[in-house]
């Protein structure tokens, strides 16, 4: 697991040996910290105990989507919070015993299922952190975004697309739909933008994908 600093107080998990990018967001609030998506399974997560070993605040652990890429860590997390849309907590149920027996030859370490505990429909804020979950719909029906108000960082998920060439994701939302969430985007006026699977982008990417959209 490869690590990098972002903004002022995150750190953006990258995956190594695999032939796609995955990343994950560890941000380090006042009084609460938030790990974006949970990879591969107990691999992808482990690591995380050196960083946050001196840490005495809660860790919420927040899932984007439910694809299984971002949600096979959850169980690690037995005493933290888990955190998503009302949707993905439905789909969840429905899929990851399925595409856990399709895709279970990717997986990094042991692979524990856990559900969220608390969901939500539109947003949630943490104001004392200046974090915002909101439902942002897209590539997956289920789609939230986490916005860092102190860095001005947003956290798309797979709402973008996986490389430069392919910035636009696949779309299982209508492209209406999809850009009403563009456009929520573009509201925040972001200084930097990470996702699943791609580099660290610009506010820029909101105009590259808007071209493809046409």
């Amino acid at each position: 697991m490869q690590t990098q600093r972002i903004g002022t107080r995150s750190i953006l998990l990258s995956h190594e040996g695999l032939d796609w990018g995955l990343h994950l967001q560890l941000i380090f609030g006042k009084d609460h910290n938030f790990l974006i998506d949970t990879g591969l399974g107990f691999g992808s997560v482990a690591p995380l105990k050196e960083l946050l070993k001196d840490e005495k605040k809660p860790l919420e652990v927040v899932n984007t989507h439910h694809h299984w890429d971002h949600v096979w860590g959850n169980g690690f997390f037995e005493e933290s919070l888990l955190v998503s849309h009302a949707l993905c907590r439905k789909l969840l149920e429905e899929t990851m015993l399925q595409t856990y027996e399709k895709y279970k030859h990717i997986a990094r370490g042991e692979v524990r299922f856990a559900l969220p505990r608390l969901t939500f429909d539109s947003a949630l804020f943490f104001p004392s952190d200046g974090v915002r979950l909101f439902y942002s719909p897209g590539h997956t029906e289920d789609c939230i975004s986490v916005f860092d108000e102190v860095d001005g960082i947003l956290n798309a998920g797979d709402n973008i697309g996986d490389t430069d060439e392919e910035i636009l994701p696949n779309l299982e939302c209508d492209t209406e739909v999809y850009h009403d969430t563009l456009e929520a985007y573009r509201a925040l006026s972001f200084k930097l933008c990470v996702s699943g699977h791609n580099r660290p982008r610009g506010f820029e990417v909101i105009r590259e994908i808007e071209q493809k959209l046409r």
